[in-house]
């Protein structure tokens, strides 16, 4: 054999161990449908910087896996389940998408999860907080990444009452996050010994606190918890302050409140809240370099929904790999069986569940002069383990796991 002969051999040999690996992949790409909120309530703490966080993911690739290219499509859904549902659903049916990914907002997960199940994809969730979505809500083939609200609970609501905190009136955005919020933080506040002595529910989303913040100044409540998120929160303790309620002697609790939250308000307003983060960009080295490719790239330093997306998108990319394939069960069974570790989590475990366990953070906004640069605006009080914030597998209520 001439030696052109034999580099044409080699030559067509990887050609077909390329093509093989290639056709292990369904319509010879990789596909990702993304939904968020991009220009909405939740718009800071997700919308376009999830698209960035994915597209970091895709790039540690170089834009391929098991030979095949890696698609990223994108779509607003307007914080409405009925358009995630028909968006994700045109994706599966025309577009070949292999997983849906983000979801923030809990309503648009739920209707994607519907979708999911019937097209046996994959949903990774990162911004839709409602412990259902593990519980009586899941799938086989829903995976929520981030937080939960019970790790919320577990956190803040915790922390708060054994401070003394052991009193509650809350405002709570009337659709099913803050539903289920209210319920696990309520859970927490009563079993530590605390009690809540009542609730209003705002409109989702919503702009004049001013009503919401007089009944919850009325009912004489140590805490005011805001079961809501993004600009409902932001609203909410503008309002606060307006009225004179912290300076009265309440304190208003963020149950879930983001870094792009902190921003939004400034430290002067914002000092003292407590919060549970499931990551922060100035945790460690690696989440410090990983943050400052981010914010080269967006200006914003990430939250922890655009952190935990890329961490989604690159353990599920992950598995394409070490698999060569794209095929649903296949990929759901390597990505449990490998940790997830990243700049978001060590050692994170998927459970059958579909709940991703991790480390949360118990934080504290600092005060104004302990800041030291800009984004500087967090002191971790305490790192809460994963089953501790998540709770064990044998308290979910899956029917699939």
């Amino acid at each position: 054999m001439t030696l052109f002969n034999k580099f044409m051999a080699t030559t067509s040999g990887l050609v077909l161990l390329a093509s093989a690996a290639a056709a292990e992949i369904s319509g010879g790409a990789v596909k990702i449908g993304l939904l968020t909120d991009m220009s909405g309530t939740y718009s800071d703490v997700a919308g376009s910087g999830t698209v960035t966080a994915a597209e970091m993911a895709i790039e540690e690739f170089g834009g391929t896996v098991a030979g095949a290219p890696i698609e990223l499509l994108t779509a607003d859904h307007q914080n409405k389940a009925d358009i995630a549902a028909n968006k994700a659903r045109e994706w599966g049916d025309t577009e070949g998408v292999d997983a849906f990914a983000e979801l923030v907002t809990t309503s648009v997960a739920l209707a994607v999860f519907e979708v999911a199940k019937q097209q046996n994809k994959i949903a990774l969730v990162s911004g839709a907080a409602s412990s259902p979505l593990t519980n009586d809500a899941c799938i086989p083939t829903g995976l929520h990444w981030t937080y939960n609200t019970r790790a919320l609970a577990v956190g803040t609501g915790s922390a708060i009452v054994k401070e003394g905190g052991d009193s509650w009136f809350f405002l709570t955005a009337d659709y099913a996050f803050g539903e289920a919020l209210q319920r696990d933080v309520t859970a927490v506040v009563e079993a530590e010994g605390g009690q809540v002595l009542g609730a209003a529910k705002h409109p989702f989303p919503a702009t004049d606190f001013s009503s919401f913040i007089l009944q919850a100044q009325a009912s004489g409540a140590k805490i005011i918890g805001l079961a809501n998120a993004g600009g409902d929160t932001i609203n909410a303790i503008k309002a606060a302050n307006e009225f004179g309620v912290i300076a009265a002697g309440q304190k208003v609790a963020g149950l879930l409140v983001f870094l792009s939250d902190i921003h939004a308000l400034g430290l002067d307003t914002a000092q003292g809240l407590l919060m549970t983060v499931s990551f922060y960009w100035d945790l460690n080295d690696e989440t410090r370099a990983w943050s400052q490719k981010f914010f080269e790239k967006t200006g914003r330093m990430p939250t922890g929904v655009q952190a935990g997306t890329y961490s989604a998108v690159r353990h599920y990319l992950k598995a394409i790999e070490a698999t060569g394939s794209d095929d649903t069960d296949t990929v759901l069974a390597k990505m449990r069986e490998m940790p997830v570790n990243d700049m978001f989590a060590q050692n994170g475990v998927l459970r059958t569940d579909g709940r991703m366990v991790h480390d949360m953070y118990l934080a504290e906004v600092k005060k104004p002069e302990e800041s030291s640069a800009p984004w500087d605006y967090l002191k971790i009080v305490r790192t809460i383990p994963g089953e501790e914030a998540f709770g064990p597998l044998s308290e979910s209520t899956c029917p699939t796991k």
